[in-house]
């Protein structure tokens, strides 16, 4: 019993990388891990059980793929399947949606609200939690904390949504003070984190989608309107002094474009998003789905159309110049393309590629791989992402602190 309490004490230290591991696939067996935290096997055994213990990981003694020490077979490791889940919410142009996520980017449960989104946000924010809450009611699961995606960029740390273009929330509205005041009021007793959707697009796919292994990440995506884009640096999102880099929408990539929300002209953010491709293709949006949703179907059911062939091809050019330019500043090691830009990629991907290499200076002497994102509403798994992070930095505190705060609710 001493013995097994020294190994932890010794090992406490790395429940929070030995959790980070195996929530991103890193460590499928106890082997792994022991071998990626550079402890004994006896250490990587005390900390799995620990972190089992605590709910959020089962160590199953069948024998993994991987073999321990002296070829002995390893205990497999994997998310709890019942253990706790955070709240995770996206608001964007037609409504929200809510959703339960667990370790792993697993989505639990989710909820769709189509709403018109009120110049107040407090009016939606309450929505989305109300949504959450009636999940959190549905499922009996444990939540540990809540994060929320919004389409503007996010002043840090203080959550203040400073440029909501297509939202008619005013600028530098405080969501995450709102946000964590809807919590509240509904007994879910958690701050909310806020971020801006690509963002947190990008940090939930480099962590369990298409940037697994990237190291500098570069993730450009539509909106319900509008894009946006991303990098990752490191493992680490980089937004810059104050949460504000990336806001690559805003890039000319037509100097005699249409005039854009920013002041600008010929933005990527009106040349390449879904409502300019319906336009371009001669297609009157109609009041049912959202516009991505009504872009998609579009090109996916009539792309052999001539007229929406040809409104694909613009968009692709626009969106190549764009990101030639990216590559030339950033030389990112993969790009990712989600919302409608990931569609476009799939219609026509020699085009795109081709309108990238020509372009770009390291396109041309090392071909720069352009992937689709491939994570479901990745959005409201990077929204989860931020929730995550206090237990995946301390398991112990993180999960002290989320009983106290349940008893207090």
């Amino acid at each position: 019993m001493t013995q097994t309490r020294t190994r932890l004490e010794r090992g406490r230290s790395a429940l929070g990388p030995a959790l980070a591991l195996v929530h991103t696939g890193r460590a499928p067996t106890r082997a792994v891990l022991t071998a990626e935290l550079g402890v004994t096997r006896a250490t990587a055994g005390a900390v799995a059980a620990e972190l089992e213990a605590l709910g959020l990981i089962q160590v199953d003694p069948r024998p993994g793929g991987a073999t321990g020490g002296q070829g002995r077979p390893s205990h497999r490791l994997a998310i709890a399947p019942g253990g706790p889940v955070v709240l995770a919410a996206q608001v964007h142009a037609d409504g929200f949606r809510a959703a339960l996520v667990g370790l792993g980017g697993r989505i639990v449960a989710t909820a769709p609200g189509c709403m018109t989104v009120p110049a107040d946000p407090a009016r939606v924010l309450d929505a989305v939690v109300e949504a959450g809450a009636g999940l959190l009611r549905e499922t009996g699961r444990r939540c540990v904390g809540a994060g929320l995606a919004v389409p503007s960029a996010v002043a840090e740390p203080e959550g203040t949504a400073l440029n909501p273009l297509h939202l008619a929330w005013a600028a530098g509205a405080p969501v995450g003070a709102l946000f964590s005041r809807s919590l509240a009021a509904a007994g879910i007793g958690f701050t909310g984190f806020t971020g801006n959707d690509v963002n947190l697009a990008a940090l939930a796919e480099h962590r369990h989608g298409a940037g697994r292994g990237a190291r500098h990440l570069l993730c450009v995506a539509t909106g319900h309107r509008g894009v946006g884009g991303a990098l990752v640096l490191d493992g680490r999102l980089h937004t810059g002094s104050s949460g504000l880099a990336l806001e690559v929408g805003h890039l000319t990539v037509n100097p005699d474009g249409p005039s854009c929300h920013c002041g600008n002209r010929g933005c990527l953010d009106i040349e390449a998003d879904p409502l300019t491709f319906l336009t371009v293709a001669g297609h009157v949006p109609g009041p049912e789905g959202s516009l991505l949703h009504q872009a998609r179907t579009l090109l996916r059911d009539s792309y052999h159309e001539p007229a929406v062939r040809a409104a694909a091809h613009q968009l692709i050019d626009r969106l190549g110049l764009g990101l030639a330019g990216l590559v030339n500043i950033l030389n990112p090691d993969r790009i990712i393309l989600g919302g409608l830009h990931r569609d476009l990629l799939r219609a026509d991907p020699e085009r795109l590629r081709a309108r990238v290499t020509e372009r770009s200076l390291w396109g041309r002497s090392g071909v720069v791989p352009i992937m689709p994102c491939v994570l479901d509403h990745n959005s409201l798994v990077g929204a989860a992402e931020l929730a995550w992070q206090p237990v995946l930095d301390d398991p112990l505190e993180a999960l002290t602190g989320a009983e106290a705060a349940a008893t207090t609710g």
